[in-house]
C-alpha cells in the first residue's frame, strides 16, 4: 500500500526555519475527507544531503482523521540561505524527497533573489504545464502563489473555453461546500503530477483569492453562495480549515492548525521583504455597478487592521524591494468604449467593462478606492520607494506604473510603485472566451485599454503560463513564460515578454529578454 499519495511540500521560508508538509494514508479506508483512519505517528527527516547522509533535524508527528491525516510542522534551527532535503516515513515506507531553501540571514545583502509567480490554476480547464516549467528550474528561491490555487466548481462548470469543456473532472463531482468536499478537492489537486513536482522542488509562499472558498467572496458572503448551501460562515470556516490542513503555510504565525490570519511578511535579507495580503476575509461587499459607492471610506477591501499593518510595513527603513503579494489588481483601470461584440467576452475574463464603456472592476481595488488612495498617499507621504505589487486573479499579463493621479499621468507623474500581473495557469482568458486565434480579437481590446490608461505599459489577454521575478539591488524584472495548448499535458513552454523597474524610478520599462 502506498502511504504517501499526495506528495510533499514546503513553504514560508525563514532564515532559520521552513514549514514542511505531507499527508499519510495509513489504511485503505483513510481517504481524504472520509473522517476515517487511526491516529498514527509519522517520522520526518531534514538533511543537507539528498541521500540523507547528513541529517540535521528529525522527529515524529502525530496525525489522525481530525486533521485529515495531514502532517505540517515548522522545522527550526536551520541555517540561512541553505538548501535542504526532507522526507517522511511511515511503517517501512518513505515519501518522495522534497527540496527546500531557507531565506537569507537578517542584515545580509544578497546579490540576487528569484521567485516563480503563479495564480489561477483551474484543473478542469487544462493541464498544469506552467507548474511543470517551474518545477524544472533550479534557480528559484521560492514560488509565490497569488491565489485560486484550486476551484470550487462542479464538473461541467467553468471548464476550458467558451464551451466549458472539462479537460479533467473535479472530485468530488459537485461544488465544494462541506469540510469533506474541500479536503477531497485539495487532495485531487495535490495528486496532479506537475503540481506535485513543483512542491517537491521549491518552497511556496501562498495566499488565497476567492475560489479557495467560492467566487467573488467577501466578508459576509459570495456571489457563488446561496441559502441552499447553508451558512456562509460555516462554509468559509470549512474551506479555511481544509486550506490550513493541506497547505504548507503559517496561519496566525504558526504551522499549527489555527485557520485564522493569513496575511504575513517574509524577509529576504536587506534585498527584499514580501508582504502577502488576504483581500477576501475582511472586505466589504462588492458594489454591483460603477457608482460613487466605490469611493465610500466606510467600505474596505483590506479591513482596517490589515490596511494599517500593510502601511506600517511600507516605510523607508525597510529592505530595498518592498514586494506585495496582492491577490487582485491595484492599478486603476478605466475604459473607453469597446466594440459591443467584445464587451461580454472581456467581462467573462476580468469583469471590468460595464455596458457603454468604462470605469471599474468593483471586485478589485477599483471597487474600493478609499483604501487604495489611503495606501498610495501613505507611500508618497513617507517617501517609500521601490514598491512592487505582484498580482494574479484576472487571467492576463500586465506591467503597470501606479500613478497617484491617473488623469494627469505621465505629465505630472508621481507613482506609488509598479505592478506586475501574472497570467493564469489554466483559467480562461479572452481568446478562450471568444474562441479566436491568439493575437486577433484581443489586440483591439489591449490597444483600447492602453490608450485609455497611459500607465498600463504591457498587456497580454491571450496567454497562460507563469512568471519569474528576478531581483538585484539595481532592478526588479518580471519575465513571462507562456504555454501552448492547455489540453496537451506536454505542451511547449516559451518566453513571451520581460519588463523591469529600476531602483528609485517607480516606473516600468521594457527589458530586452529574460534573465539568464
Amino acid at each position: 500500500m502506498k502511504h504517501f499519495r499526495h506528495g510533499v511540500a514546503s513553504g514560508d521560508p525563514l532564515p532559520d526555519a521552513v514549514v514542511i508538509w505531507t499527508r499519510v494514508t495509513p489504511t485503505r479506508a483513510a481517504l481524504p475527507g472520509s473522517g476515517k483512519g487511526p491516529r498514527v505517528r509519522v517520522r520526518w527527516q531534514v538533511s543537507t544531503s539528498p541521500r540523507f547522509t547528513r541529517v540535521v533535524r528529525r522527529g515524529t508527528f502525530a496525525t489522525g482523521a481530525g486533521r485529515d491525516h495531514t502532517v505540517k510542522l515548522d522545522v527550526t534551527g536551520l541555517q540561512p540561505a541553505t538548501t535542504y532535503y526532507y522526507r517522511f516515513g511511515y511503517h517501512r515506507q518513505w515519501s518522495r524527497i522534497g527540496r527546500t531553501r531557507t531565506a537569507p540571514a537578517p542584515g545580509s545583502a544578497p546579490a540576487n533573489l528569484r521567485f516563480g509567480v503563479v495564480s489561477c490554476a483551474n484543473l478542469q480547464a487544462g493541464w498544469f504545464a506552467a507548474y511543470r516549467g517551474l518545477a524544472a528550474r533550479n534557480d528559484l528561491d521560492a514560488v509565490i502563489h497569488l491565489g485560486d490555487y484550486l476551484y470550487e466548481y462542479a464538473p461541467g462548470q467553468y471548464g476550458m473555453g467558451n464551451a466549458d469543456v472539462d479537460v479533467r473532472r473535479h472530485v468530488p463531482a459537485r461544488e465544494t461546500v462541506t469540510l469533506a468536499d474541500y479536503r477531497r478537492r485539495h487532495a485531487q489537486y495535490k495528486q496532479d503530477r506537475d503540481l506535485a513536482a513543483l512542491h517537491a522542488r521549491h518552497p511556496v509562499i501562498v495566499t488565497w483569492d476567492d475560489h479557495e472558498v467560492t467566487n467573488d467572496a467577501w466578508a459576509g458572503g459570495a456571489e457563488n453562495h446561496d441559502t441552499g448551501e447553508r451558512s456562509w460562515a460555516r462554509r468559509r470556516r470549512h474551506a479555511h480549515q481544509a486550506y490550513d490542513e493541506w497547505m504548507p503555510v503559517r496561519m496566525s504565525g504558526t504551522a499549527r492548525l489555527d485557520g485564522k490570519q493569513l496575511y504575513r511578511r517574509l524577509a529576504f535579507g536587506e534585498l527584499a521583504e514580501l508582504t502577502m495580503l488576504d483581500l477576501r476575509t475582511y472586505r466589504s461587499q462588492q458594489v454591483a455597478t460603477p457608482s460613487p459607492a466605490v469611493g465610500d471610506p466606510g467600505r474596505t477591501i483590506a479591513g482596517r487592521e490589515q490596511l494599517d499593518w500593510l502601511k506600517d510595513g511600507l516605510s523607508p527603513d525597510r529592505p530595498l524591494w518592498r514586494l506585495v503579494g496582492n491577490p487582485v489588481m491595484i492599478a486603476p483601470v478605466t475604459f473607453g468604449a469597446l466594440p459591443q461584440r467584445l464587451q461580454a467576452a472581456v467581462n467573462q475574463v476580468t469583469g471590468i467593462v460595464p455596458d457603454g464603456g468604462a470605469a471599474y472592476n468593483t471586485d478589485q481595488w477599483d471597487g474600493y478606492t478609499a483604501d487604495r488612495r489611503e495606501l498610495f498617499e501613505h507611500i508618497a507621504d513617507q517617501g517609500v520607494r521601490d514598491v512592487v505589487f505582484l498580482t494574479g486573479d484576472i487571467h492576463s499579463a500586465w506591467a503597470c506604473d501606479l500613478p497617484l493621479d491617473p488623469a494627469t499621468y505621465p505629465v505630472m507623474g508621481t507613482t506609488a510603485g509598479v505592478e506586475f500581473v501574472c497570467a493564469s495557469v489554466t483559467s480562461n482568458n479572452l481568446k478562450d472566451i471568444t474562441n479566436t486565434p491568439p493575437r486577433t480579437s484581443s489586440v483591439a481590446v489591449e490597444n483600447v485599454l492602453k490608450t485609455a490608461n497611459r500607465h498600463v505599459k504591457h498587456l497580454d489577454f491571450d496567454s497562460h503560463g507563469f512568471s519569474v521575478l528576478d531581483l538585484t539591488p539595481a532592478r526588479a524584472q518580471m519575465d513571462w513564460y507562456v504555454i501552448g495548448s492547455r489540453a496537451d499535458r506536454d505542451t511547449a513552454i516559451t518566453w513571451s515578454a520581460s519588463w523591469a523597474t529600476d531602483a528609485g524610478t517607480g516606473r516600468v520599462r521594457r527589458a530586452k529578454g529574460p534573465v539568464a
